[in-house]
């Protein structure tokens, strides 16, 4: 069965009870023990999260999957896979909330963590230590869509006996399987792609292992963050047209790509399908396409955070994967938790705007970036 056709089939059967063509949603805290066994309590399971898990394993090509309540959700689940005296190698250019989590709260624990430029293998590996127990990556970073080699990261922390862990968020299954090049555990906010219409908080974690999902079961369990049924509906809705929407976000990304690596106002574009970009050759080998995301640096950062509030069709906002075009200031917005000289030493510089394409016409875009940018 190839992508498009699990997006809408797998998981989402017609109801077997009704011949229902959408699955049921299933609002319901607990459940009756007269005749059946396998639902208890629905922090447990819920028959509309279990259809939202089959489909996400079924994108990955994987076993299992488990959804949570928000992206962070998952992630912080995925750490109790950690003990005090562990260490994580993470990638130097991930998500603000990941730099606050391993920095702010699990340093707390006893887990130290050290932040290394994924794209050298030498330095990568170098960063190992006997008590490294986990490789964090994302590919494309956020937000400077930088591109890792998965399969040799996965390869290095194999041989380390560590657990080797890509946030597939950016990609989304369409565009890249990390189980598929060796990865262990792959992470999503399903507030993103998966969802597609940003009505939706959601988190889900994929993995082969039996040994990681019999824990990771566990902790989503015991922890509690698990998403409401609804919220597993809409994701599943969202799902549907994952293929069809990937293809246009990847055709106006590369588009706006190259208008914006030509104006006069931007100094730099960061979008692994431009020929020129650093991640260009390893993009083109583990993706099936490029994405949606770019992020480009100004020339006068000064003025970038007024001019993006000149924008008439993009939005000036946080989050990113939606049908609607979003633009954001990591500086002053998703990494402002980051110090200042922490994001400066990764490349995060005031000039630096993330731009998440939507499905909108290209030429409204590029006509609302020009007056915007002058």
């Amino acid at each position: 069965m190839r992508f498009a056709t699990k997006a809408i089939h797998v998981g989402q059967e017609p109801d077997p009870r009704t011949g229902a063509v959408t699955p049921p949603l299933y609002l319901t805290s607990t459940y009756s023990r007269k005749t059946q066994d396998e639902y208890a309590y629905a922090r447990s399971s819920n028959p509309t999260r279990d259809a939202l898990q089959k489909s996400l394993a079924g994108l990955e090509a994987a076993k299992y999957a488990l959804s949570f309540s928000s992206g962070m959700g998952a992630i912080t689940t995925s750490l109790t896979l950690l003990r005090k005296g562990d260490h994580v190698v993470v990638t130097d250019d991930c998500y603000g909330g990941v730099y606050r989590i391993f920095t702010r709260i699990m340093s707390n624990y006893g887990i130290e963590s050290s932040f290394v430029d994924l794209r050298d293998l030498v330095d990568a590996e170098d960063a190992f230590r006997p008590e490294t127990r986990m490789l964090w990556t994302e590919s494309p970073t956020n937000p400077l869509m930088k591109v890792v080699d998965l399969r040799e990261l996965a390869v290095i922390a194999k041989a380390h006996d560590a657990i080797s862990v890509c946030d597939n968020t950016f990609a989304s299954p369409a565009l890249q399987n990390p189980l598929a090049l060796g990865i262990d555990l792959v992470v999503h906010s399903t507030t993103k792609y998966l969802g597609g219409h940003a009505d939706l908080l959601g988190g889900a974690l994929v993995m082969n292992r039996d040994d990681l999902h019999e824990k990771l079961k566990f902790s989503q369990n015991a922890l509690g963050a698990i998403p409401s049924a609804f919220d597993c509906w809409l994701t599943l809705r969202g799902i549907k047209t994952l293929a069809v929407r990937m293809e246009t976000h990847c055709d106006n990304a590369e588009a706006l790509a190259k208008f914006l690596k030509g104006h006069k106002a931007v100094a730099k574009v960061h979008y692994p399908g431009l020929p020129d970009d650093p991640g260009h050759a390893i993009a083109k080998k583990q993706m099936r396409r490029f994405g949606g995301m770019l992020s480009f640096e100004a020339r006068d950062p000064s003025r970038i955070v007024e001019r993006l509030k000149r924008l008439e069709v993009i939005v000036p906002a946080e989050s990113l994967g939606g049908v609607e075009s979003l633009i954001e200031h990591p500086a002053s917005m998703t990494h402002a938790s980051v110090p200042k000289e922490q994001r400066e030493k990764q490349g995060i510089t005031d000039g630096l705007v993330r731009f998440s394409i939507g499905l909108e016409d290209v030429h409204d875009l590029t006509e609302d970036l020009e007056q915007a940018l002058g």
